[in-house]
């Protein structure tokens, strides 16, 4: 492997609360457990990472307690920061509900993680053997949609990765339009590519326990998941995305990745919290296992 996974988005904390329901409007319920620990892009990373990848974190962190966490915890992955924290400025929180079923529901709190700029990413030239992460939540900060719009047509020797998240639906059709450009691999939910619509040639929908779907210039292949039980669906998507990147980087083709990815979100999802990602020998447990 010689290439990096580069990863645009966003680090934030994810304060995690396990409720037995959502509260309804002026109510409150109380949670079963709470944590603040890094999430937000810093899923996709972990889990490149814990499958052999080298990891360049290209966004922004903060200066204050929770950028301390952040770059703390990149730090402990072997993940390497592009940048020094932002003066003035703290990273920001989402806070994440978890239900009895394993769903989660999120509000987000912005920092310093929404204040790229394009000087920030001037000096960073990714090669061929490199893959490109971006997140659609960038394209909904003003300041990190103008310095990715600039940068990314610098970026055509390396594979772009986009995972347009939750809020696909609030990105403007003209900005999906400029951004599906420069974008070489789709990576999203069933639900946000219905919200989509058109997929580019080359994409990946997941579609939770099922496994996913594999779009390839015309071809659309079935990967069946790999069935567990689930207690936590946060990060799952997170956790395919990064090992699907790592098995890029090592030269896998697409299809061979995605089985690879389906088996670390299944073994994600096994496990509460944001970061679960599991290890490359546990990915080929469940893979081999299953032959």
């Amino acid at each position: 492997m010689t290439g990096r996974l580069v990863h645009t988005g966003q680090v934030v904390l994810d304060l995690v609360m396990a409720v037995p329901a959502l509260p309804p409007p002026g109510g409150d319920v109380m949670a079963s457990s709470t944590n603040l620990l890094p999430g937000g892009g810093f899923n996709v990373m972990a889990a490149a990472a814990r499958s052999g990848a080298p990891v360049l974190y290209a966004g922004s962190h903060g200066t204050g307690a929770f950028g301390d966490l952040v770059r703390a915890a990149l730090t402990s992955e072997g993940i390497e920061l592009a940048h020094e924290p932002t003066p003035e400025l703290d990273t920001g929180v989402v806070v994440a509900l978890v239900d009895a079923s394993g769903e989660r529901t999120f509000a987000t709190g912005t920092g310093a993680e929404g204040r790229l700029t394009p000087a920030a990413l001037a000096n960073i030239l990714p090669t061929s053997d490199d893959v490109v992460y971006v997140s659609g939540y960038s394209w909904l900060h003003r300041s990190n949609r103008r310095a990715l719009a600039e940068w990314l047509p610098h970026t055509s020797g390396s594979r772009t990765l986009f995972d347009p998240g939750p809020l696909a639906g609030d990105l403007t059709p003209g900005d999906l339009h400029d951004l599906l450009s420069f974008v070489d691999i789709l990576s999203c939910n069933a639900r946000e590519a219905e919200v989509l619509g058109e997929l580019p040639e080359v994409a990946i929908v997941r579609d939770g326990a099922k496994g996913c779907r594999v779009h390839e210039h015309g071809r659309v292949t079935d990967v069946p998941g790999f069935p567990v039980d689930a207690v936590d669906t946060n990060g799952a998507g997170d956790t395919h995305c990064g090992v699907l990147a790592a098995e890029l980087l090592r030269g896998s083709t697409l299809l061979d990745a995605a089985v690879r990815a389906n088996a670390a979100a299944a073994l994600s999802v096994t496990r509460r919290g944001p970061a679960t990602a599991p290890r490359r020998a546990e990915i080929d447990e469940l893979v081999e296992a299953t032959r």
